[in-house]
């Protein structure tokens, strides 16, 4: 059996070369031959209307966001971990906030921003006044794309909302209602193969936002049961062999979906909880080929 491992050409983010170093190290312990590839030399043709075979291997996993040659290496008959669609889903809040649509899951409050084509254009203050009516002060403005934190604001009132309406308008952006018990503090939930694998709490105490990338810190957690299916039920609706599920508190201790990441880093949460994350993903990649 022989894979690739798909990153970033540019070396950002440098955890997800982390990723890839230690899931090629899993795999060999399997047995396997991965080669880490930096995808954007890739040679990534379309020929005669026909997609070329871009690797002689038996799967490629993808540490990147690159859709066009995560949907070009699936074209060409590779199994491709995590997928094409369940990457691209997850790339853009947007669409993984409507592919939970009807699920039972908790989801904050959202309403998605208008499509602006030019910069010159005004900011209709009606909008803007419908979303403050709706979710209330403080409101989250999101990019759709984005991770580690980037792009995930806070406004706390109609002055900075229309700023950041202003700021955002040509980019694919949502507002959500803000939830204020345990600002700063969320839950992420590894999830392998559709199981809970272990999990972590990261706290700010300085910032809304709970990123490790942005001064969070985490710190071993035993999710409770309504934690670990909600997380569960995310990577089984979006088609996930392996991701992070980041679940914040509601009012009365309840999960809230906040992000799921296909490609969620593990050099903080396999050095706090000391569980072998890669070497499950890598046990998966090898179940699910034989």
């Amino acid at each position: 059996m022989k894979g690739i491992i798909c990153v970033n050409p540019f070396g950002e983010p440098k955890e997800s070369v982390h990723f890839a170093a230690r899931l090629k190290e899993e795999l060999a312990i399997l047995g396997v031959n991965a080669e880490i590839v930096d995808d954007g030399y890739v040679e990534n043709l379309i020929e005669g209307g026909k997609n070329h075979k871009i690797f002689s291997c038996d799967f490629a996993v993808f540490f990147d966001k690159d859709k066009y040659l995560s949907a070009c290496i699936e074209k060409s008959g590779i199994r491709l971990f995590n997928t094409h669609v369940a990457i691209r889903t997850c790339d853009d809040k947007g669409e993984t906030y409507i592919a939970l649509i009807g699920s039972g899951l908790n989801i904050p409050d959202t309403l998605f921003a208008p499509v602006c084509y030019r910069a010159e254009s005004k900011i209709d203050e009606r909008g803007l006044k419908t979303i403050a009516e709706k979710l209330g002060y403080p409101v989250v403005v999101k990019e759709s794309f984005g991770s580690m934190g980037k792009g995930v604001y806070k406004a706390d009132n109609f002055a900075e909302l229309k700023a950041l309406a202003e700021k955002l308008k040509q980019k694919p952006h949502l507002y959500q209602r803000f939830l204020p018990y345990r600002s700063g503090t969320d839950i992420r939930l590894i999830v392998v193969g559709g199981k809970f694998l272990c999990a972590m709490m990261r706290e700010n105490d300085k910032d809304f936002r709970s990123n490790i990338a942005l001064g969070g810190k985490g710190k071993p957690y035993t999710p409770d049961d309504e934690f670990i299916a909600a997380a569960e039920k995310c990577a089984n609706i979006l088609g996930l062999d392996y991701c992070g599920v980041d679940l914040l508190f509601g009012v009365n201790g309840e999960p809230y979906v906040c992000e799921v990441n296909s490609n969620a880093f593990i050099t903080e949460i396999e050095k706090i909880t000391g569980v072998n994350i890669a070497g499950a993903y890598a046990r998966h990649i090898v179940e699910t080929l034989k």
